[in-house]
């Protein structure tokens, strides 16, 4: 058993009694400051030591001015000038044996995407991410995107054996892209158990700040980056979304009507900023649109009061058919690839709902973007989707409900229905007195399938049809992800 060591040292400059405990704390008290402490496993980012110093390369959080409450992470050094070379060389190893002993990756492979956000993730990785990096020792390799569809080819082709994970220096896109890569892998069983990590560089960037929320710690490209050095890890539900013989895996949200709407036409403001969003949601709140439709549901335990039960029966969803290449299939299906769970349900537990419906999204995590929350009640590993959904609204609380999705409070509404399923179909409609024209369905922040009369600046090969019905069926906890804790 290892026991705490207590030494006379000087800590930046300053002579005090340190304590380094048995689970990697070191604690001492200077005159005029009180006790300090810094924890290895949650402050240190890494360390190097020269004779008798040792530089302890920390990333702590400073006390808000006044209220004592932790704000925001700084770099800060902490140097130990030990009484002699040999104490310093058996503090040395004990705190490199700690750091060794909590699995934090050495070798990571990053996928940076140029495109993304402001285009300018690769400012944001010299001169933020990088550094800490290198501060932790860990050792990377940089890939840049050079089109659509070029991480899901890395991930499809990447020596997995060279790395202990890959991060996606990126909005969710790019995340997505390398998950589906995994899976079309002969050895997919294996490969989408590789950590992924996600530093937050685009427009969406809502799993980044799902994570980070969810562990109570300040949604920045900093904190994001600590996490992966932590090497902390969770599991992630992936969602099979299925056309067919047509698949794609999501692991963010599916959204029909309102949300979908503004999230994919609003690209036409892009010159905006963020801000296109608030003005597009007030656009089409003002020429709201209804869908005609039908959705079906699996609801989890404790909802099964929502919808109108079905006949008896079974519905049984996936398969283990191999499709054909197709020339627009994002996720084309290779033989040996994953090809999603094959789950069979009484047709008993199935309930259905038929439109019109304003919107529909389907989360698989807390946050769709780092300022909407819709769906504040999801988890990451609970095998369910969290269904939000309006099928009629007044105009004034629809407003109302798009503003409080900033903080989750929009589900007390009484236009919300809220409730978590374990599986879903949905049967896209036209427009509510326009039949000449359909929705978008929008996976991940990408256009799967649009109505007729939709055009989207030229964007032409939709991965699945509008109208046949789309299926979603979550594989509980299938990837792993750097989690903040």
């Amino acid at each position: 058993m290892v026991l705490a060591t207590t030494e006379m040292i000087r800590v930046n400059g300053l002579q005090a009694e340190v304590t380094l405990s048995a689970g990697g704390e070191l604690q001492w008290r200077l005159d005029g400051s009180g006790e300090q402490s810094l924890a290895i496993e949650s402050d240190v980012l890494g360390f190097s030591s020269e004779g008798r110093e040792i530089t302890l390369r920390g990333y702590v959080n400073e006390p808000r001015s006044g209220d004592g409450e932790l704000g925001k992470r700084v770099r800060k050094d902490f140097v130990l000038v030990m009484p002699t070379e040999v104490l310093a060389e058996s503090w040395s190893d004990r705190i490199r044996d700690f750091i060794n002993s909590l699995g934090r990756p050495k070798r990571v492979f990053i996928i940076l995407n140029p495109y993304g956000g402001k285009r300018s993730a690769r400012k944001i990785f010299d001169t933020e991410i990088k550094p800490l990096l290198v501060a932790a020792n860990i050792m990377y390799t940089l890939q840049e995107t050079k089109y659509q569809l070029h991480a899901q080819e890395l991930a499809y082709k990447l020596d997995l054996l060279k790395y202990d994970g890959i991060v996606c220096v990126s909005g969710d896109g790019v995340f997505v892209e390398v998950v589906n890569g995994l899976l079309q892998r002969e050895d997919w069983d294996t490969a989408i158990k590789v950590p992924l990590g996600i530093i937050p560089a685009g427009t969406g960037n809502g799993l980044a700040k799902s994570l980070l929320d969810a562990a109570g710690e300040m949604y920045s490209i900093l904190n994001a980056t600590f996490a992966v050095i932590r090497g902390h890890k969770r599991a992630l539900d992936v969602t099979t979304v299925l056309q067919g013989e047509t698949k794609f895996f999501s692991i963010l949200m599916l959204t029909w009507g309102l949300i979908a709407d503004i999230d994919i036409e609003s690209e036409k403001y892009r010159w905006m900023g963020r801000t296109r969003l608030d003005f597009y949601s007030f656009l089409r709140i003002m020429k709201l649109r209804k869908y005609h439709g039908h959705i079906e549901f699996v609801p989890a335990p404790g909802y099964e009061l929502y919808g109108e039960p079905m006949k008896d029966g079974a519905i049984c969803m996936g398969t283990d058919d191999v499709s054909e290449k197709g020339q627009n299939c994002v996720a084309e299906v290779l033989q040996g690839s994953y090809q999603g769970p094959s789950v069979c349900f009484e047709k008993s537990d199935w309930r259905f709902l038929e439109g019109p419906f304003v919107t529909i999204s389907l989360m698989n995590v807390p946050w769709m973007g780092e300022d909407a929350m819709p769906t504040p009640e999801a988890k990451f590993s609970d095998g369910f989707l969290d269904l939000v959904m309006i099928k009629d609204c007044p105009k004034s609380a629809l407003l109302s409900i798009l503003l409080k999705l900033k903080d989750g409070s929009h589900i007390k509404s009484p236009y919300v229905m809220y409730l978590k399923v374990k599986a879903f179909k949905l049967v896209p409609g036209n427009r509510v007195g326009d039949p000449t024209k359909g929705g978008i369905v929008d996976v991940d922040g990408e256009v799967v399938a649009r109505g007729e009369g939709i055009d989207l600046c030229g964007q032409e090969g939709d991965l699945m049809a509008y109208g046949p019905p789309i299926q979603l069926t979550v594989d509980k906890g299938l990837a792993t992800v750097f989690s903040p804790r």
